[in-house]
């Protein structure tokens, strides 16, 4: 959504715009009918994810992704 506001108006409502313009809005700061300027949202930060971080400090079993005995699936629903 994209609108076009005044000066004084942009002063008077500064934190609703603020709020549309997180939720995704853009808005035209107008002086006397003049587009000046451009709010519109900050795309959040990505940052890149590093695999292996924790490589030779845990230890995974060969059979993690073995299924559960039914021993060890009675114990995890407290049977």
């Amino acid at each position: 959504m994209r609108s076009t506001i005044n000066i004084h108006e942009a002063k008077t409502h500064l934190s609703r715009i603020v709020d549309d313009v997180a939720a995704g809005a853009e808005v035209i700061i107008a002086k006397a009918g003049k587009p000046m300027a451009r709010l519109s949202p900050i795309a959040p930060a990505v940052r890149p994810k590093k695999f292996g971080l924790m490589k030779r400090r845990i230890d995974v079993p060969d059979d993690f992704n073995e299924p559960l005995s039914d021993e060890e699936v009675a114990a995890f629903e407290g049977r």
